[in-house]
């Protein structure tokens, strides 16, 4: 009786974390960066480099863990061990459920170091984008609304 509940918290819980995953590529845009007006700089890209970027670390996965973890471990014993186990299983699921989340939510991502065409050079960072392929040598645009910033052909 017990496993049909917990399965169910489970997949209710990396549902939830699949909607925390939020875009870090150049064509996607915020709701408050929506109707900005930007700034715009042209410059030649230097040089690539593929970094990883980090998966969100929110209570959600850890939270959604331990209640999956309590659920299972009180299944688990008798009495006072049923206790135990569920107490076992509720740390044990909050560290696994924030490395689930973590794991799912990491992405791919390009460097992209850039002279501009005032002579500065700065690297971007952003989510690698299956249509945008990037090239050293290339003149790309530098898109930059209330602090983020983004490189566009």
């Amino acid at each position: 009786m017990r496993k049909p509940a917990a399965m169910a918290v489970f997949v209710a819980a990396t549902l939830a974390l699949g909607g925390c995953a939020s875009s870090l590529t150049g064509d996607t845009y915020s709701r408050d960066e929506a109707r900005q007006v930007q700034t715009v700089r042209m410059g030649t890209i230097e040089s690539l480099r593929p970094v990883k970027i980090e998966g969100t670390k929110t209570p959600i996965g850890a939270g959604a863990g331990a209640v999956v973890g309590g659920l299972g471990g009180s299944t688990l014993g008798g009495g006072r061990g049923s206790v135990v186990m569920a107490v076992v299983g509720a740390v044990a699921g909050g560290l696994l459920g924030a490395a689930t989340e973590e794991g799912l939510t990491r992405t791919q991502g390009v460097e992209i170091t850039v002279r501009e065409d005032d002579g500065t050079m700065r690297a971007y960072v952003q989510e690698v984008e299956p249509n945008q392929i990037f090239r050293v040598g290339e003149r790309v645009r530098i898109m930059t609304v209330n602090g983020t910033s983004r490189v566009t052909h």
